[in-house]
């Protein structure tokens, strides 16, 4: 071979190399993540979720690839974001809530998709039993509405004389609809009086809040992408109507809420990866029941009870996982 044509050889199979490598990239398992809020909102559970991804052999970047988009606790960016992994050709799709579940759902029926959290999994629609989810997706209840009637308890511990309650809910939310029903129907059973509110947008927020004032003892907040997004804004307006609250998720509490109780977190997105992994390998949705969570967080804010003139009886406090002051 003449030198200029082993050169021309030479600089051509160089050339193709980052081709190739491109090339082998694509070709890694890849997993749609679509958060229903922010990177920052949750990184516990992402990280917790490439963790436990790690321990099973997968490794972001080597084994496999994770698509990372967030909603910012828009629902139309849902539909918008599912539309997307579903022509990128994801393997699977990892997703949180029911809003962004149920918007994968109708996106697909081929691709695998796992939630890591649905509050009502049956009742929305998303599977159709907990054993037998049928169909492509799967994952973890977090419960969300069968704990309505233990918040309301732990509420009403801290406020004996709770005569009416609050509550804001969002309608954009199939599962925050049945959590304000099943709140409602808690408080029938405690004798306690209700007022409702709906918001579907962070505009409705502060209006739902006028809506309220001077109509109840204590605030009980549904969980839903737009609310949780919007956490500080409903906190804020909750101290400043002089509404003690109860959340499903520790992060309102973080941001002035009084107290929440819900499934741990970080706990469900680590066993949201045992499901992928066992998708990656082979296992089809359908095989692979819905499970409860097993972690529990009950927080309370001690700042925000202060705040409000209230005293937490010692033996709710002695019952909590955590106690921010």
């Amino acid at each position: 071979m003449k030198r200029r044509e082993f050169i021309t050889l030479l600089g051509g199979t160089a050339a193709a190399w980052p081709v190739a490598a491109r090339a082998q990239q694509a070709r890694l398992p890849t997993i749609g993540f679509l958060g229903a809020n922010n990177a920052t909102f949750e990184r516990a559970s992402t990280d917790a979720f490439v963790e436990r991804l790690r321990d099973l052999g997968w490794i972001e970047n080597r084994t496999v690839a994770i698509d990372y988009r967030w909603a910012e606790g828009r629902n139309e960016r849902f539909t918008e974001i599912s539309a997307e992994f579903v022509r990128l050709g994801v393997d699977v799709i990892l997703t949180y809530t029911n809003p962004a579940a149920l918007a994968a759902k109708q996106a697909t029926a081929v691709i695998p998709i796992v939630f890591a959290g649905a509050g009502d999994p049956i009742g929305t629609g998303l599977v159709a039993s907990l054993a037998r989810p049928g169909g492509n997706v799967t994952g973890l209840s977090t419960q969300q509405t069968d704990l309505a009637s233990k918040r309301l308890e732990m509420l009403r511990e801290v406020l004996p004389g709770l005569h009416t309650l609050a509550i804001l809910a969002d309608r954009g939310s199939p599962n925050s609809v049945l959590e304000m029903g099943e709140a409602r129907a808690a408080a029938r059973t405690l004798d306690i009086a209700v007022v409702t509110s709906e918001v579907q947008r962070a505009e409705d927020i502060v209006p739902a809040f006028d809506a309220l004032k001077g109509r109840a003892d204590a605030l009980y907040v549904c969980n839903s992408p737009t609310l949780m997004t919007n956490r500080i804004r409903v906190s804020s307006l909750a101290l400043g109507a002089r509404l003690p609250t109860m959340h499903g998720l520790r992060e309102p509490t973080v941001v002035g809420g009084l107290m929440s109780y819900g499934a741990n977190q970080p706990s469900l997105f680590r066993r949201a990866a045992e499901y992928v992994d066992k998708i990656l390998r082979g296992a089809k949705p359908n095989d692979l029941p819905v499970e409860q969570p097993t972690k529990f967080d009950f927080i309370i804010n001690l700042t925000t009870a202060k705040i409000l003139g209230l005293e937490i009886p010692p033996t709710l406090l002695a019952r909590a996982d955590e106690v921010i002051e």
